[in-house]
């Protein structure tokens, strides 16, 4: 239709332009549904023989599993449709109810292989630390950008900094108090991850660092740690020093990923796995299901799901408009490389046994939840990102003037 005498094409409801609407990463959508498809087989591989375990019923923890998936994939899709401007408001509420939680921890805990970081809610055992690590990403993104945004500075000052750190510091005090080394380690990457990104001066961060190895040394030399904590770090140091012992876990899980070879031993047929030879192996030691039954080619494939995850955060981090969505993302790529890393390292021997669940794939449903909201986080920070950017247009069929 054409506007007499101007030769132009007039707006209508039926738009001669149409917009193309930002949708999800669905790349990072891919990848993080693979990794729950195998963790759930693998779960299910590793606790199906064991009869101290299901009893009778070899499904009861792929049922579980399940459940936790179910859950967890609710979590995600209310955190993706939720409004940005609610993420922040509520962002303060997540803090506070995690450092709640990990204070009924200290309280009500249940004491689990030498660490009380539990509390049963209903039935279900919840552990608050893993839901610490998402709040104090957000805590940390939200303080710095409240602050830029109100000045608009460029730049993190010391004031920042020490904010960030104060944040930090309550969650890791009580889970020090617990005690979890492994979160604790997790959380201390991830926060010095998010004063990089952030843009923090390097003297914090070499400062920081090297601080951290210096409370390590004490804490190990004062006594600070239980002796089941120190026995494990003397053994990563020397796995044969007790290999009925502390050094155990190592010396199967090392025998467990050997015995795959380079295509691995068929799903369910694992020798070690079958015995039952390695302990924890549905949480803390999945990945040497995967090395035995699925070999190098299978455990390869996990780990570049795994990188994949981390690569498509880094990617929301860097297409983010703002400060927040660019710090929450970038900690949460930090997060996720970290643990990882620790707990696929750990069943190498390539680091100490800290006993961290690996991202989307061990068993336990506090972990999936956190992973979950996690990405449901960075699926919200995609959508506003792509909203943000300029509309493209797709012209519509041409109409010549005159005709």
């Amino acid at each position: 239709m054409v506007t007499r005498g101007t030769g132009r094409a007039a707006p209508s409801a039926r738009a001669a332009f149409r917009t193309r609407v930002p949708g999800l990463d669905w790349v990072l959508v891919v990848a993080v549904a693979l990794l729950l498809v195998v963790g759930t087989l693998l779960v299910w591989s590793a606790t199906s023989t064991r009869e101290a375990l299901v009893g009778d019923d070899t499904t009861a923890y792929l049922r579980r599993q399940l459940v936790n998936i179910a859950i967890g994939v609710v979590l995600m899709v209310v955190v993706i449709a939720t409004d940005h401007r609610w993420l922040r408001i509520l962002a303060p509420l997540v803090y506070v109810v995690s450092v709640i939680g990990l204070l009924l921890v200290l309280v009500m805990g249940t004491t689990i292989n030498g660490s009380r970081s539990w509390v049963q809610v209903g039935g279900m055992s919840i552990q608050p630390a893993e839901f610490a690590k998402l709040a104090v990403v957000i805590g940390m993104a939200l303080l710095v950008a409240e602050r830029s945004e109100a000045s608009w500075r460029r730049h993190v000052g010391t004031g920042d900094v020490v904010g960030m750190l104060a944040i930090a510091a309550v969650p890791a005090v009580l889970i020090l108090g617990q005690p979890d080394l492994g979160t604790m380690l997790v959380l201390t990457a991830t926060v010095l991850g998010v004063l990089a990104i952030a843009g923090a001066p390097r003297r914090w961060l070499v400062g920081l660092l090297a601080g951290g190895v210096g409370v390590a040394a004490l804490a190990v030399t004062q006594g600070v740690l239980k002796p089941y904590q120190v026995d494990r770090f003397m053994a990563f140091t020397n796995p044969d020093l007790d290999p009925r012992g502390a050094g155990y876990n190592v010396e199967q899980a090392r025998i467990a990923i050997g015995n795959g070879g380079l295509f691995g031993q068929g799903l369910f047929d694992g020798s070690q796995t079958r015995s039952g030879f390695v302990p924890e192996q549905q949480t803390d030691f999945i990945f040497t299901v995967a090395g035995e039954e699925l070999g190098l080619v299978g455990a390869g494939a996990l780990v570049l799901l795994l990188c994949v995850v981390v690569w498509r955060a880094l990617r929301i981090a860097t297409s983010s408009p703002d400060m927040f969505g660019r710090i929450a993302a970038g900690g949460i790529a930090c997060w996720f490389g970290f643990q990882a890393f620790q707990n696929i390292g750990m069943c190498l021997g390539i680091m100490p046994v800290t006993g961290v669940p690996l991202p989307f794939v061990s068993y336990g449903g506090s972990s999936l939840f956190s992973c979950l909201l996690a990405v449901g986080l960075l699926q919200n920070i995609h959508l506003r990102s792509g909203a943000a950017q300029p509309n493209r247009y797709v012209a519509g069929p041409r109409v010549l003037a005159g005709r």
